[in-house]
């Protein structure tokens, strides 16, 4: 009896230990640890969209900044090869007569309302002369709305009424000026009837500032010894 009542006794004593442990297998989180769990969650969230977004907004800009110095860099090499091409030619606007000066600006009536600079330059293709025009070029550049535009005619001559063809070069241009080099120092005006030895441009623009570029000007152009005499 003893026995049987011991026997029963440790079998009660297992049944309720495994009971127990049963119980406690089937205890959940607390709202606490969920809480923890899901702010740690979040901020990780945060931290990798954080980064994720920040190497979307570096790549655009690089991307922004630099078609911007490829438009900048496809005007200078434009401009360039027009300055590097200027003939000892003066040009006519809207039929009138021809001017004085190969290089006529703002100051000579030329657009007199904008920042402007316009001449001839040689070099402008025609293979087996098809079509019916010189290999000469009126060429203009100007400021229209911060926008520094080139001008060119199909005749260097260009007639009353005929409007020129117009290619936008650089945006965001605030203001232009050139500026002109006779062998001693750099004048804002030309006049007279030779060709400087450079031609400055200078561009302030509201992202890179001012940009100044200085070009050659190839040809016949006043000399001077050292002396100063021509």
């Amino acid at each position: 009896m003893n026995i049987f009542l011991g026997r029963l006794s440790v079998n009660q004593s297992a049944t309720h230990h495994s009971a127990v442990l049963n119980k406690a297998d089937n205890k959940g989180f607390t709202l606490l640890e969920l809480i923890i769990a899901i702010a740690i969650f979040s901020v990780v969230s945060l931290a990798g969209f954080t980064i994720f977004d920040t190497v979307l907004k570096g790549d655009a800009n690089s991307k922004v900044r630099s078609e911007r110095q490829n438009e900048l860099q496809r005007a200078f090499l434009l401009i360039e090869r027009d300055f590097l091409q200027i003939a000892k030619r003066t040009m006519r606007i809207e039929g009138e007569a021809p001017g004085n000066s190969f290089l006529l600006s703002s100051d000579d009536n030329f657009l007199a309302n904008e920042q402007a600079i316009a001449f001839v330059r040689h070099g402008w293709t025609n293979p087996g002369l098809l079509l019916p025009r010189s290999d000469l070029q009126s060429v203009a550049y100007r400021l229209v709305d911060n926008t520094l535009e080139r001008l060119h005619y199909n005749f260097v001559d260009a007639v009353v009424g005929e409007a020129p063809k117009i290619r936008p070069l650089i945006a965001l241009v605030e203001s232009v000026a050139f500026e002109f080099y006779d062998g001693k120092k750099w004048q804002n005006k030309w006049s007279g009837n030779n060709l400087p030895l450079a031609i400055a441009i200078e561009i302030e623009t509201s992202d890179f500032g001012l940009i100044r570029r200085q070009f050659l000007v190839a040809g016949e152009a006043q000399s001077t010894d050292a002396g100063g005499n021509p």
